[in-house]
């Protein structure tokens, strides 16, 4: 007979294990820092003290709230999530000490909402309960930027939000607010969805009343494509909806179609949009100058010169020239990591994100009910995604589209929301605990017996518990 293992324990064991990662994380970040320093001005960095000082603080504050508020989360994720944070800074650093210290600052504000988001939601389930609020407002920041008077157009693509001195990608908000209204609205209706009653050829749909939210997602990610002229972003929101339907109908129907509409409207705005054609057009010749010098050659081609340059161990932090590459801190940070740290340095960085990608997965396995396993799908998904999108595009597998590293590329915007998710897939790895025990569930599949988590989520959908929601 097995003996059931105590969670106390366990909950310890895995507070240790965050903590010795987290010191880790930390002593890594700082190092990556000061080689930078070193390997730029031969000094070592002028107020190391303080930064490491703030820097300790702030990631312990962060340990200590997840152990207070999660007790028993992934203790994996913070320390993978903190490394990448701190390789980014040490590169804009590199780049650009001004942008550097505005980053860390976006760093400690990214951190306290990472607080704030793991104190305010103690059980995430409650959030099941505002799907179409949440839904509206997500869909609500993604369309802000093409608002009079407030939106910005940088580079071609209007992404921007200015109001007074605060400049902002509310696009990145909107993409957290829609995974969790998606997280929602599929769990209670993946069942309809997943009941395919009609064929066309050898793809069988269901009801076309219950298909109708792909095609809403796909002129939405056109609408994105067509009024801010953001590739990146069309392809990101559809890409998360696609997937997130695939896993909620076990269907690979959706996965096909959701692949035929993505190539629609590919065609669609490369005939619409010049600066579509002039991505693809860089993307086939970026080493022919006589072609693309004049459409911006400088930029992926000198990327793949310092990857290049880079080798197999790289030049060394502040040794190399990843200033050459235009808009390194931002959309070719990644070609900037692989010139000074090599193959083996892109390799780490993709390892981690690997880690983090396994840990929110294993998460959405691990739970029973549909709308957490949704949730921590989407947010995984987001993330795997984004890194996806602008590692193929620096390294001329896609074509290039403006988009952040997460965690790593310059933008208080992006950091902010991916620390957030961050929070969200820590919270969603938590074991119940005597806080939210007992608490309201809002609207989720409740197996027989009412202990969540226990029985056959088949048969726990048969035994839905709707409760009302703010929406009626």
């Amino acid at each position: 007979m097995q003996v059931p293992v105590s969670p106390a324990p366990l909950d310890r064991s895995r507070n240790g294990t965050q903590l010795a990662l987290t010191i880790l994380a930390v002593i890594l970040s700082v190092g990556a820092y000061v080689l930078v320093t070193l390997g730029t001005t031969g000094k070592t960095p002028p107020g190391v003290g303080g930064f490491v000082a703030v820097l300790v603080g702030g990631y312990l504050a962060a340990h200590l709230l997840i152990t207070r508020f999660a007790p028993g989360a992934d203790p994996v994720l913070l320390p993978c999530s903190a490394v990448l944070a701190g390789l980014g800074y040490a590169m804009i650093y590199r780049l650009n000490p001004d942008l550097a210290g505005a980053q860390f600052g976006w760093l400690m504000v990214s951190l306290a909402l990472f607080a704030a988001t793991l104190v305010l939601i103690r059980d995430h389930r409650t959030l099941d309960s505002y799907t179409y609020s949440i839904g509206l407002l997500g869909v609500g920041f993604l369309l802000l930027p093409i608002a009079p008077g407030i939106g910005r157009t940088i580079n071609g693509a209007r992404l921007w939000v200015g109001i007074g001195p605060l400049s902002f990608q509310p696009s990145e908000i909107g993409k957290v607010l829609i995974v969790i209204f998606l997280a929602s609205y599929l769990s209670a209706r993946k069942e309809l969805l997943a009941v395919a009653t009609r064929r066309i050829g050898p793809i069988r749909l269901p009801e076309p009343r219950y298909f109708g939210p792909l095609l809403v997602a796909w002129f939405l990610s056109l609408a994105i494509l067509f009024m801010e002229k953001d590739l990146g972003s069309s392809l990101l929101f559809f890409g998360i909806f696609v997937v997130m339907v695939w896993v909620a109908t076990a269907r690979a129907s959706f996965l096909v179609l959701g692949l035929i509409l993505f190539a629609a409207g590919a065609i669609l705005g490369y005939a619409a949009f010049g600066h579509v054609q002039v991505r693809v057009h860089i993307w086939l010749h970026a080493l022919e100058p006589d072609k693309v010098q004049a459409l911006g050659y400088g930029q992926l081609a000198q990327s793949e010169f310092a990857m290049a340059t880079g080798g197999v161990v790289g030049t060394g932090l502040g040794q190399g020239h990843p200033g050459l590459i235009p808009f390194a801190a931002t959309d070719f940070i990644f070609a900037a990591i692989g010139e000074e740290l090599g193959l083996l340095g892109v390799s780490a960085v993709l390892l981690l994100y690997v880690v983090l990608l396994g840990r929110g997965f294993r998460a959405a396995l691990s739970r029973e009910d549909g709308f957490s396993k949704l949730l921590a799908t989407g947010l995984t998904t987001a993330i795997a995604l984004q890194a996806f999108i602008i590692a193929g595009g620096v390294t001329r597998l896609i074509p290039l589209t403006g988009i952040t590293l997460p965690f790593v590329s310059y933008g208080g915007s992006s950091l902010v929301a991916n620390f957030v998710i961050l929070a969200l897939l820590i919270r969603i790895t938590a074991p119940s605990t005597p806080s939210t025990r007992g608490r309201p569930l809002g609207r989720h599949r409740r197996p027989r017996g009412g202990q969540l988590g226990e029985g056959n989520d088949t048969v726990a959908a048969a035994e839905t518990v709707v409760t009302p929601k703010d929406e009626g």
